[in-house]
This record gives structure tokens, C-alpha cells and sequence, in this order.
């Protein structure tokens, strides 16, 4: 049996995370899923025509000032018809977003069914297994691509993961980041989400296979670290799309 992390090993472990970002700065992100009222459907068009644009505006007035990407639900996800990913390095640019959203005619037809909060932070686990490359790649600030598919779900890892000692953790993740690298089309975004919101993690895969994606998923499940997997759903497959598209899906 393993033996559980030391006192001394802990002190080491709370340094290494502390460490990893300072004095970086880092973006918050949130991932917003909203369902339609089908009610909004049985407006004439001309109005919810008018409803549309005005999401579109909004959209275009924070661009610039906020990164954001919006992908459609609909054909893959019951619960789900619109998602919108927000980054930022400035809080309150996030909730003037989506204060602005609020206040859209269309808000009074959308069910936010779904949020995730979280912020980018280094990995301590890949900084440590390439250190030469570490300084090259900066995880703090995501660069979505322009891939077809956006598949996101909250994730929880159980307690007994951090009794381990790092060593353990670290040779684990080794093994999960050497499985994860068999399958290149598939580009991992991983935020924290440690007391902001109900999970730990929020990850957001990019790619243009859902199969790849499938695939790697189901490779991972073989790998030593997925057992300390409490929860990972629910889990999204996004289609990414312009707002225009996104929202004329919703009808």
C-alpha cells in the first residue's frame, strides 16, 4: 500500500502549487450553457429575428475587451441549445458581459441550464515532467483555435488523490499526459476551479473528430490516474459556430 504524504511533503506540495503561477496573472473563464425557451419559438419571426441581432450586437460591443467564442448545442445535447466561453484577465469585464447579456430581450427565453467558473493556473505536473519546455508554454492565457468541436465537463477528483505523495501523483499523470499526447488532434484546455465554483477542474478539449476525441477519452479510462476520478459529468459536445449561426440554431 502507498504511504500517505508526509507533513514535510505537504509543506513542499502547498509551495510547488503556490509557485506555479506567481507573479503571473491569469484569466477567468466561464462556460455558460443556456436552453430556449420554446415558448420564444412561437414569436413571430420578425421578433425573434430582431432577438437574434441583438445577442449579435452585444457580442460585438465586448469583443476586443473579452475573449469570446460561441458554439451550438443543438443535435447533440437535450438540456442545451447555446453555449458561450467567456475569458478575461479583468473580473468585472466578465460581468458587465454577461450583465449585458442579461439585459437582452432574449434572456427573458434563456434557461442558463449550466455554468462552470474557473481560472487558467500552470500545470505543476507537466511543468515538472518537461521543466526544458515549461518556459516556452504558457498555459495562463488560452488561445481557443478554430476546430470544430468544443467537448467540456466539470471534473472532481476524489480526496485520496492528495493524500498520495507527489512522486505517485507525478508518475500517474506522466503516464496520463503520455496517453493524452497519442492523440494530436485532440488539444486539452484545462481551468481550475479549486473554491470558485462546485468542481475543481473545468477541461475543454478542441478537435475536428469527435471520434479521435472519443477514442482518447476511453484510453485515458486505462490509465492509473482514473481511478481517483470522482466526477466528471455532465459532459458537452459543443459545436463551434459565429453567433449568428449559434443563435439562428435556437429557431
Amino acid at each position: 500500500m502507498t504511504e500517505t504524504t508526509t507533513r514535510p511533503q505537504r509543506a513542499v506540495a502547498v509551495r510547488a502549487v503556490r509557485d506555479a503561477t506567481k507573479p503571473h496573472p491569469r484569466q477567468l473563464v466561464r462556460f455558460a450553457f443556456y436552453r430556449v425557451d420554446p415558448a420564444w419559438r412561437r414569436l413571430d419571426p420578425a421578433t425573434r429575428a430582431a432577438h437574434r441581432q441583438e445577442v449579435v450586437e452585444r457580442l460585438g460591443q465586448h469583443e476586443g475587451r473579452i475573449l469570446l467564442r460561441t458554439y451550438s448545442l443543438v443535435g447533440t445535447r437535450g438540456d442545451a441549445d447555446l453555449m458561450i466561453w467567456a475569458v478575461t484577465d479583468e473580473p468585472d469585464r466578465l460581468h458587465a458581459f454577461f450583465a449585458d447579456i442579461n439585459r437582452c430581450a432574449l434572456a427573458g427565453y434563456l434557461d442558463p441550464t449550466h455554468s462552470y467558473t474557473a481560472m487558467t493556473k500552470r500545470s505543476i505536473y507537466v511543468d515538472r515532467q518537461r521543466p526544458a519546455e515549461a518556459g516556452s508554454r504558457d498555459r495562463l492565457v488560452l488561445a481557443p483555435g478554430s476546430r470544430r468541436f468544443l467537448f467540456v465537463y466539470p471534473f472532481v477528483k476524489t480526496r485520496s488523490w492528495y493524500q498520495l505523495p507527489a512522486s505517485e501523483r507525478q508518475r500517474m499523470m506522466d503516464e496520463h499526459i503520455v496517453v493524452g499526447h497519442a492523440f494530436p488532434t485532440v488539444k486539452i484546455n484545462t481551468t481550475y476551479s479549486f473554491g470558485l465554483d462546485d468542481q475543481e477542474f473545468v477541461v475543454a478539449f478542441e478537435s475536428d473528430s469527435a471520434a479521435d476525441f472519443l477514442d482518447c477519452v476511453q484510453a485515458l479510462r486505462d490509465t492509473d490516474a482514473s481511478a481517483y476520478t470522482l466526477r466528471d459529468v455532465p459532459s458537452f459536445t459543443c459545436m463551434a459556430m459565429s453567433p449568428e449561426a449559434a443563435l439562428a440554431a435556437l429557431g
